[in-house]
């Protein structure tokens, strides 16, 4: 029995051409739909994996090396998504000292040529006035003109000093992955394209200081700190001891200058106008540092922040509670009225954790979508897998609490167990008791620093869990600015 497919489309394969003894089915299925009948292939073709990267553009300082990809792709498919060529610098080392530079090279390579349609020849230099910086702009020496002779090499720099290189006629800079416009940038725990969610970001304001003069601990600076930042507002000064217990900053009651000191493996900025005071630092330290402040009045505070991988975490929780302090504010948990005994005549209930009465609450609005997931994920303070405990009114609010199974994305830390808050008794959305969700929370304390409270907004986000959820909620990491 013969197939017969019609009329041949120049774009199918003839099958009959080339006898086989055993075609491949898919192949054949891919004729019958593609062809027989009149459908085309849909989405994207498929990238070949990258090839190797080519030898270095320069042998001293800045250099680019190239890799390529083929687009691999069916007839009516469209055409392959994303860049062909990927560019990186190449680690080489510095060019010695009087090396001629890689630009000057380039426009002295034209010097004694006739360029300009006359016998007229030229020295050239290189000429960095010209919009486009990564053309090969070169001025006559000794005139007062310049020539574009097109673009210059990859690898070459934008201009002296900067850190970007031309590809391809474009001034690209380079990633922290060291890719060429990727735009890759490190998170605040210094992983590269990360979400911030290897590490835990510590926030405080330190008050608990005596009414003497002298010097108070505020805290313990853990090795692998980053992102570090200490400010407070009054005469008083702070002090700052490294691993050998010396003073590095403001020690022996006497103010130090304000500037940029060594300390523990990174830079610190020390500034001082007035009465404001800061500390800043990028880190990571590589050993312990000790925050003191000399009183010399009333403390009215001591602010500082930075950001801890979370394997330090639990050492620096047991360190600052040595210090007096709890590490986050405790949020209060008011005592649940017990409920009533029940007659003598009645069978006794087990106790069970009090929820909000069936309330006759309208519908909550239709919140779904990508652009409303990607708004509350970049905009919020804290997206997590939670377990949903209890249900409570609160005043006019509704209080969850919570079990955190898993945490995406944290600007502070966060306990096995929280409070989340929503405004009103018929909040939207509404959470069920025994549920998971992921959900997107903001933190919310009051000016005096009474209150501190994980709130999920009116309209926010708040999906039952699942494998599928997850998927988004990563994807959604990627898409938003550090």
């Amino acid at each position: 029995m013969a197939l017969r497919l019609g009329p041949r489309d120049p774009h199918c394969p003839d099958l009959g051409s080339r006898p086989r003894p055993f075609q491949n089915l898919l192949l054949l299925l891919w004729v019958l739909l593609a062809c027989d009948l009149g459908a085309t292939a849909q989405g994207p073709g498929q990238w070949t994996p990258w090839g190797s990267w080519s030898r270095c553009s320069s042998s001293c300082g800045p250099g680019v090396s190239v890799r390529s990809r083929r687009c691999v792709r069916l007839p009516g498919e469209e055409p392959c998504w994303g860049d062909s060529h990927e560019y990186r610098l190449c680690p080489l080392p510095d060019c010695p000292p009087g090396a001629v530079p890689f630009r000057d090279l380039q426009c002295a390579l034209y010097n004694g040529h006739p360029v300009l349609g006359t016998q007229a020849t030229y020295q050239w230099v290189p000429f960095h006035g010209a919009p486009n910086l990564c053309d090969l702009n070169c001025l006559a020496e000794g005139h007062a003109f310049y020539h574009s002779f097109g673009r210059v090499l990859d690898g070459t720099p934008c201009s002296p000093g900067a850190q970007g290189v031309c590809v391809a006629g474009r001034c690209l800079s380079a990633g922290c992955d060291g890719v060429l416009g990727s735009g890759a940038q490190e998170d605040h725990c210094g992983r590269c394209g990360g979400a911030n969610d290897s590490c835990l970001f510590v926030q405080r304001v330190f008050r608990d200081a005596g009414a003497f003069a002298g010097y108070w601990n505020v805290t313990v600076i853990p090795a692998g700190a980053r992102h570090i930042r200490v400010v407070q507002r009054s005469r008083n000064l702070l002090a700052l001891l490294g691993g050998d217990g010396r003073y590095v900053l403001n020690g022996d009651a006497a103010a130090s200058a304000p500037g940029t000191y060594e300390v523990a493996g990174t830079r610190l900025l020390y500034t001082r106008e007035g009465q404001a005071e800061t500390l800043r630092a990028v880190g990571p330290t590589t050993h312990d540092l000790l925050l003191q402040v000399l009183l010399r009045e009333p403390n009215p505070g001591v602010h500082f922040e930075f950001w801890l991988p979370r394997e330090h975490y639990g050492p620096f929780q047991a360190q600052a509670q040595a210090l007096g302090w709890p590490l986050r504010q405790p949020q209060p948990r008011e005592v649940e009225p017990r409920p009533a005994e029940p007659p003598a005549v009645q069978v006794a209930i087990p106790a069970q954790v009090p929820t909000l009465a069936p309330d006759h609450c309208p519908p909550c609005p239709d919140t779904r979508g990508r652009a409303h997931r990607l708004l509350h994920y970049c905009g919020s303070d804290f997206v997590f897998q939670a377990r949903v405990l209890g249900r409570h009114r609160q005043a006019q609010d509704t209080r969850y609490e919570v079990l955190i199974l898993l945490i995406y994305k944290n600007r502070s830390p966060l306990r096995t167990r929280e409070y989340v808050w929503a405004q009103g008794h018929c909040p939207c959305p509404s959470l069920a008791p025994h549920r998971e969700y992921l959900l997107a929370v903001r933190r919310l304390v009051s000016p005096d620093g009474t209150q501190d409270r994980l709130l999920l907004p009116s309209a926010g986000y708040a999906r039952p869990w699942s494998p599928a959820e997850d998927s988004r909620a990563r994807l959604a990491a990627r898409r938003c600015p550090v």
